[in-house]
């Protein structure tokens, strides 16, 4: 039992520092960020400083949670250093919600495997969308980020505050699909209002998350509820309910979208990927340089993945975000600024989120089974090397990802343009 308790502390205390360098280097680019300049550090910090001030900004931020909170921070700090802090607070949080997930849903033997998990949770963070070296081109790829896009997008800070708020929705919508109509409602009540608040949450500080969620949700439940010729009616209507927070939400932020100004063109356009085209010529492309590492595990452990509730949601996520980001614009002077790329940007990040679960749980199976017996009559995919150059190959795009993201991230360090 003491040696739980050190291994715990240990892995605790190790995760701490990590958490505490990264959170400086973080806190420096976002602070350079609110300095920036036309040239340096482009983002959208100088609105977001306005915006919590209660100034004219130039535009609509109907979401406060950011905004409150650097407000609350700027009664003891300038402005620059209030909306800096909060960024690195929330983006700090959300490393910690997917470290202690990561602890929850693997088993751990020692420190090292504490360390190992507290590693991968900030690498997670790190990853971006594959590039080639400078000089290089890809047929179709105009830019590195833009059309291809990251599941860590640097410069934007109220994803990046987000996010802690979708990681926890995310996970609780994964908890509750495979019993919310097996189980009685009363039973799942503290689930459901958790995950009511987390969503919510995630909503009042940015909502491209929830666009794709409950869009992925609905359709999902609906299917159920056909499938089980409405028997379980009862419950999908009593999940339902703790979307209705949200829904209420949505119409208030969105009001400006449907209801459109005078001589103002408004409301959802419907296009076969024309805005997606203006930024990206090559979009099989595109879809392989975003999610070439969960693509690597879904190829290779398909029949695994299939029974695996996260990582099946997660591309179902991802799907509903490519489709949203592929048909649907906002009209009038919106329609370029792609908004409904960044509920493909959040499916990224999950495919990327579940897979490395995928992988983790693979890969200590794989450690498990060392000392097995090879059978002669073994298909040669079975064989333990066949299966161990599969993982190999797993980590090598994980880390491909991970190193093309540490270069993206020191660029935008050093105040390169993030396109």
């Amino acid at each position: 039992m003491k040696a739980v308790r050190r291994d715990k502390i240990a892995d605790a205390v190790i995760f701490g520092v990590l958490l505490a360098a990264v959170s400086a280097v973080m806190f420096t680019l976002f602070y350079r960020q609110t300095l920036g300049s036309e040239a340096l550090y482009h983002s959208d910090m100088k609105a977001y400083i306005l915006e919590m001030q209660g100034l004219e900004s130039g535009y609509e931020f109907p979401y406060p949670v950011f905004f409150k909170l650097s407000a609350l921070i700027h009664l003891f700090a300038g402005p620059q250093m209030a909306v800096a802090i909060a960024t690195m607070l929330l983006n700090s949080l959300a490393i910690m919600v997917t470290k202690l997930a990561f602890n929850h849903l693997l088993p751990r033997k020692g420190v090292a495997d504490g360390a190992l998990l507290s590693i991968l949770s900030i690498a997670l963070f790190f990853v971006s969308m594959l590039t080639v070296p400078e000089g290089l081109y890809l047929p179709g790829i105009y830019r590195r980020y833009l059309g291809v896009f990251t599941p860590n997008p640097f410069h934007n800070a109220t994803y990046l505050a987000a996010r802690p708020f979708a990681i926890l929705a995310f996970l609780w919508f994964v908890k509750l699909l495979p019993v919310y109509e097996k189980e009685a409602g009363r039973k799942l009540i503290g689930d459901y209002i958790l995950f009511s608040v987390f969503l919510l949450l995630a909503t009042m500080t940015k909502p491209s998350f929830t666009l794709v969620l409950v869009s992925t949700a609905g359709l999902i439940m609906l299917y159920r509820l056909i499938r089980s010729r409405f028997q379980n009616l009862v419950p999908t209507l009593l999940f339902g309910l703790a979307f209705v927070p949200t829904f209420i939400d949505l119409l208030y932020q969105y009001k400006g979208v449907f209801v459109p100004e005078e001589g103002v063109e408004g409301g959802l356009g419907f296009c076969f990927g024309e805005v997606w085209g203006k930024y990206c010529g090559n979009l099989p492309l595109a879809v392989c340089l975003g999610v070439g590492f969960p693509l690597a595990v879904l190829v290779a452990n398909f029949k695994k993945c299939k029974k695996n509730t996260m990582f099946l949601f997660s591309w179902q996520l991802y799907a509903v975000g490519f489709a949203e980001a592929f048909f649907l614009y906002e009209k009038g002077f919106r329609k370029f600024d792609f908004n409904f790329s960044w509920g493909y940007i959040c499916g990224m990040f999950f495919c990327h989120f579940a897979a490395l679960l995928v992988l983790l749980q693979v890969t200590k199976e794989e450690a498990a089974r060392r000392h097995e017996a090879v059978l002669p009559d073994d298909a040669f995919w079975k064989k333990p090397a066949f299966r161990r150059a599969l993982i190999v190959l797993q980590w090598l795009a994980f880390i491909g990802h991970l190193v093309c993201g540490l270069m993206y991230f020191y660029d935008i360090f050093g105040g390169a343009m993030y396109y």
